[in-house]
């Protein structure tokens, strides 16, 4: 279970802090909230305590395997065959699962793709956000601020990077 002070990760939001419990009234019956604190727009979110793992909210991954997400964006290239509209609805499903590799696979394929080609909007949207949302735990995983967490991960998605350790 999740206690205050927690550093978690929610889908579609990014990382963020777990900054205290609540006991709310709603439609006559107490429910125990978690207040998120949330980096990318600065926002707090109150989840209630049971409907955390339903979200797809987990702690945030740890600095090993951190370095095995980087290392994975360059393993592989993407799948070409897939069309834009069966491309969008794949990654939504990876980003909705939280899965840390899931997310770093959007960022390299589309990556790669947008190196051959304009990006559509779908694309460049599903690119940035899931780009936003991996920052967001570089910067509780590393300790670094925004700044540096984007330039980590830029030069970690550039062909030029070769070591990435810290």
């Amino acid at each position: 279970m999740f206690q205050v002070g927690d550093k978690i990760f929610y889908p579609m939001h990014g990382a963020g802090i777990i900054e205290a419990m609540e006991e709310k009234e709603f439609l006559g019956e107490k429910h125990l909230y978690f207040v998120l604190h949330m980096l990318l727009k600065e926002l707090d979110i109150m989840v209630p305590v049971e409907k955390m793992s339903a979200l797809g909210i987990r702690s945030i991954v740890d600095g090993q395997t951190l370095e095995q997400v980087f290392a994975a964006f360059h393993e592989r290239e993407p799948d070409l065959s897939v069309n834009s509209a069966q491309r969008l609805k794949m990654n939504t499903e990876k980003l909705k699962s939280a899965d840390i590799y899931d997310g770093a696979e959007v960022i390299r394929d589309l990556q790669f793709i947008s190196r051959n080609k304009v990006l559509g909007t779908s694309d460049r949207i599903m690119l940035d956000n899931a780009m936003l949302n991996l920052i967001s735990e570089i910067e509780l995983v590393r300790e670094l601020d925004r700044e540096e967490a984007t330039e980590l991960l830029r030069r970690i998605i550039s062909e030029e990077a070769v070591n990435v350790a810290p």
